[in-house]
C-alpha cells in the first residue's frame, strides 16, 4: 500500500486540508494519507474555515468534522512513500527526525514545480525501472525521477512561493490564498500518483 504523510504546524488547517483531499481523490487507489503537526493542537478539530474550504472541494463534511490533530513523531514517517510538507520549515523537520525520508520529503509546492518539469513518458518510465513493481515501489521510482530535479530546475524567485501559507488565526481571504496555493500542488501529486500507481494500459 501506498502510504503519503501531509505536515503542518498545528494540523488544523494545512495538513488535514491536504490528506483529506488526497484522500478522497486517491481512494479508488487505495492510497493511505495521513497528516500530523510538528506542533499540533493533539485533538483539535480543524479549524470552521479549513472544514469549508474542504466541503467546498467536494470532502464529506463528516470527513472534516471528524479529524483530530496529532503530532508528528517518527512513526509516521517510518513507512511513508511520500511527505508532503506545507512550508520548508515543516520539511527541514522530516530531516531531522527521519532523515531517511529526505529524498521522499517535498513542500506540496516544491513537489509542483519539481513534477511539472517531469513528461508523463518520463515519470511512466521511471516508475517501470523500479526493482520493486508493486504499487509502492512504482511510486518510489517516480519520486527518484522527482527529486532528481532539484538542483536542475530552477528554485523560485522567491522561496516563500515554496510553502502554502499559514491561515490560522487570519482571514477568510488567508484561508482562500492558503487553499489557491494548495489546489494546484494536489493536482500535481495526483497526477504522479495516478501515473506511477495506476498507468494507463497501452
Amino acid at each position: 500500500m501506498v502510504e503519503i504523510v501531509t505536515i503542518c504546524t498545528g494540523n488544523i488547517c494545512r495538513s488535514p486540508l491536504a490528506a483529506l483531499a488526497l484522500r478522497t481523490r486517491l481512494a479508488d487507489l487505495g492510497v493511505s494519507v495521513v497528516s500530523a503537526g510538528t506542533r499540533g493542537l493533539a485533538d483539535h478539530a480543524m479549524t470552521d474555515e479549513a472544514q469549508r474550504l474542504a466541503v467546498a472541494r467536494g470532502i464529506p463534511a463528516a470527513d472534516a468534522a471528524a479529524h483530530r490533530a496529532r503530532f508528528l513523531s517518527e512513526a509516521h514517517l517510518a513507512s511513508a512513500d511520500l511527505v508532503l510538507a506545507m512550508a520548508r520549515d515543516h520539511r527541514r523537520a522530516v530531516a531531522e527526525l527521519a532523515p531517511a525520508r529526505s529524498r521522499v520529503a517535498f513542500t506540496v509546492r516544491e513537489f509542483a514545480r519539481l513534477a511539472g518539469s517531469l513528461s508523463d513518458a518520463a515519470v511512466l518510465a521511471a516508475a517501470a525501472a523500479a526493482p520493486d513493481q508493486d504499487a509502492a515501489g512504482r511510486l518510489r521510482g517516480a519520486l527518484t525521477a522527482v527529486s532528481g530535479q532539484r538542483g536542475l530546475v530552477l528554485p523560485p524567485a522567491d522561496p516563500a512561493d515554496d510553502d502554502v501559507i499559514d491561515p490560522y488565526r487570519r482571514s477568510w481571504a488567508t484561508y482562500e490564498l492558503s487553499a489557491v496555493q494548495l489546489d494546484p500542488a494536489l493536482d500535481a501529486v495526483v497526477r504522479i500518483v495516478r501515473l506511477a500507481v495506476a498507468p494507463t494500459p497501452t
